[in-house]
């Protein structure tokens, strides 16, 4: 029996000929092209082994594909804002999106908008799952990260707003990225930031396990998938390997370039944006700001292949190919339904959202306020306020992060 193939799949911001595209790891063979926007950072998902999904950079819809189909015949799953960070339960059940600060569940089967957590005060900026579609994690610009039950935000009572199992606000400033390893709640994960840390947690307890500080912001972290060896690539184009199993009993670490020579990646001119390892652990993807995705051998840390592409990268990740996208005649087990834009039942005046605020009102409370049009008035002047609030914290916080990262004279 043949070994699982590995691919590589790859998408940039510029996209003038493709939206995405998939070849094989260790060949560099084109296998496959997706044609149809511009995917955005931390936008890739793969649904079920049957449809690739691409959050469109600055714009409010979702691509869709068939991972293999000869005239590439794109779907949109329209949403209620641009989405900024993507990613999809390994259960195939349950899409999750971030758009602005909130996050949006959707049930893949139904289509049905099941739930929209709005906890995070900017932007949420990345997005996973564990490995047993038990707990996400969501990492936003406000510096949090947040670590979500599945199971407590979908049984929560409606008259509550759903809470986070954990927050961790060690981070200064704004998340960049996340990583959870194996192991569903009891797994490991690892979060990188501006503030040139990348912190490791313990995902059942929420405890901080190590932090690890760098000379540059890092952009991008992962492991491998036994865990022993953390990559993490930074503003400056270097690609930084720290080795877990080397430090026993050690919560804060500084990175010394100077003394770790053997544990840097050179090669890139632009920062990091995306990384990935192989099955393995013996090769290492990266994608950079300046144009091109590198094929790394972990050992000797020399680049193996290097692949231009024709704008900054936004994604790179390494996948085993599933059958779906080897075979020709390959069909999904069912189509995709049409995503529901607003929870259900809010368009009938039993639930209306106005940022993280909710109004759920019965047909004698809609008579007392003068009826529906007067009722939909009020929602307008409550979403006018509270975007102006939002511009406010978003001022406010972009001023204090200058202030605080402008170097001393």
């Amino acid at each position: 029996m043949a070994a699982p193939m590995e691919v590589a799949v790859c998408t940039d911001s510029a996209a003038p000929l493709w939206s995405c595209v998939v070849w094989e790891l260790h060949s560099g063979a084109n296998l496959l092209t997706y044609r149809g926007g511009q995917a955005g950072p931390r936008g890739l998902a793969l649904l079920n082994g049957e449809y690739l999904l691409a959050a469109q950079l600055g714009k409010n819809y979702i691509s869709a594909w068939e991972l293999q189909r000869k005239d590439q015949l794109q779907q949109k799953i329209m949403c209620p804002g641009p989405v900024t960070c993507l990613t999809t339960s390994p259960n195939g059940l349950y899409v999750l999106a971030g758009i602005a600060e909130s996050i949006y569940l959707w049930e893949v089967s139904t289509g049905n908008l099941l739930v929209i957590l709005s906890r995070h005060y900017q932007d949420v900026s990345c997005l996973q799952f564990t490995g047993d579609s038990s707990h996400f994690l969501s990492g936003g610009k406000d510096c949090l990260v947040l670590v979500w039950s599945l199971c407590s935000v979908l049984q929560a009572d409606p008259s509550r707003i759903p809470a986070p199992r954990h927050v961790w606000s060690h981070h200064t400033l704004p998340i960049t990225d996340l990583h959870c390893g194996f192991g569903g709640p009891l797994a490991r994960a690892a979060t990188a930031s501006l503030d040139q840390t990348v912190k490791l947690w313990e995902v059942s307890s929420g405890e901080l396990l190590l932090s690890v500080l760098f000379d540059v912001g890092i952009m991008a972290v992962t492991t491998d998938l036994a865990e022993h060896h953390m990559f993490c690539g930074g503003s400056d184009g270097s690609v930084f390997q720290v080795d877990l199993c080397t430090w026993p009993g050690q919560r804060e670490r500084s990175f010394q370039p100077e003394q770790d020579t053997g544990k840097v990646f050179k090669g890139h001119r632009n920062q990091v944006t995306c990384l990935s390892v192989s099955t393995d652990g013996s090769v290492l993807l990266s994608g950079s700001h300046d144009e091109t995705v590198r094929l790394w051998d972990v050992q000797s840390k020399q680049c193996i292949r290097t692949v231009a592409l024709k704008g900054p990268v936004t994604n790179a990740t390494i996948l085993l190919a599933p059958l779906s996208m080897l075979s020709s005649d390959f069909r999904p087990s069912l189509p995709l339904p049409h995503f529901n834009k607003h929870l259900l039942g809010a368009e009938h005046g039993d639930e209306l959202r106005c940022g993280g605020l909710t109004l759920r009102l019965g047909l004698h409370q809609q008579n007392v306020l003068g009826g529906q049009d007067q009722l939909r008035v009020r929602v307008t002047e409550l979403e006018d306020e509270v975007r102006n609030l939002r511009k406010i914290n978003r001022d406010l916080f972009d001023f204090s992060t200058r202030i605080i990262t402008r170097p001393a004279k």
